[in-house]
């Protein structure tokens, strides 16, 4: 497993960026560029990159590649294409979009987006951006969201089947498929599920929590990892399982100070879990337990 921070704290060069996160604790970082920078910055960050062991694990798209209106469509296709390009040059672990809205925020819920036409256009889509960016050394992914497909691991395996590309793998945010009591209160079982239908297939995953709100009907809310109830081990055990160089990107804080404590928070909660798991295996192995 490899952590990772989704902010890149402004910093003017690729070798200040690179030396921050690697103070942090980072091993893996999302690209802070994007395709219309000169090849000659992206080689500097994809240099600095390397130099200091930091695994590329994704360049973001997140525009509506299936906008409702025809010239914002196709503005975001090309652009996704480009990305998806990008990221096949540096070598990251995806690209990674949304499946996309048929309404007016790019990434929000309406009833369209669960209709056999909005499947059907996904579908397309996904294929027209691979095919048209060919890529070798990347894959295109969606992340999964709770109003869009896919909204959990059998929809997504489907969706796979569907498309029906090599270069098409699976970007994992386990929390936006936290959408109903089942898997908010059993969620090792879900996570169970979810590895086991797409294990192999996950390219890079996002971390944080899920809480419960007390109003009524049932609210939950995306937090920082510690302030909500999922099982962060478990999530990052089963990721190992499948690839221990798996990316595992903290998001959605709102200040590069709320970065540095998480990190450091879950630094320190992950590496207390593989200490127990090293002393649990070193008392099984001389028959204590």
């Amino acid at each position: 497993m490899r952590l990772g921070l989704s902010t890149n704290f402004n910093e003017d060069s690729a070798e200040k960026w690179a030396k921050k996160m690697v103070s942090l604790g980072c091993k893996s970082v999302v690209f802070p560029l994007n395709c219309e920078a000169s090849d000659s910055q992206i080689n500097e960050y994809v240099e600095a990159a390397k130099a200091n062991d930091l695994l590329i694990a994704e360049v973001g798209i997140w525009r509506n590649a299936l906008d409702p209106d025809d010239d914002a469509r196709k503005k975001n296709l090309e652009y996704s294409i480009k990305q998806l390009a990008l990221a096949d040059k540096i070598g990251a672990r995806c690209a990674v979009n949304v499946a996309g809205s048929f309404g007016a925020r790019w990434d929000g819920g309406y009833k369209e987006n669960f209709s056999v036409e909005m499947l059907e256009k996904t579908v397309e889509m996904v294929r027209t951006v691979i095919d048209e960016a060919k890529p070798k050394n990347t894959y295109f992914s969606l992340e999964p969201m709770p109003w869009m497909v896919p909204t959990g691991p059998k929809e997504y395996q489907k969706l796979i089947e569907a498309v029906d590309r090599d270069r098409f793998g699976v970007h994992m945010d386990i929390i936006n498929m936290i959408n109903c009591p089942t898997r908010y209160f059993f969620p090792e079982e879900f996570l169970e599920e979810t590895f086991e239908t797409l294990g192999d297939k996950i390219k890079s995953c996002h971390l944080k929590d899920v809480k419960l709100l007390d109003g009524f009907t049932f609210q939950l809310q995306e937090c920082a990892c510690g302030e909500g109830v999922f099982p962060i081990e478990k999530y990052i055990d089963l990721a190992d399982k499948y690839d221990v160089d798996m990316p595992m990107i903290i998001e959605h804080l709102s200040s590069d100070d709320e970065y540095i404590k998480n990190i450091a928070y879950v630094s320190n909660r992950i590496n207390t879990h593989y200490e127990r798991n090293k002393a649990d295996k070193i008392l099984s192995e001389l028959g204590i337990i």
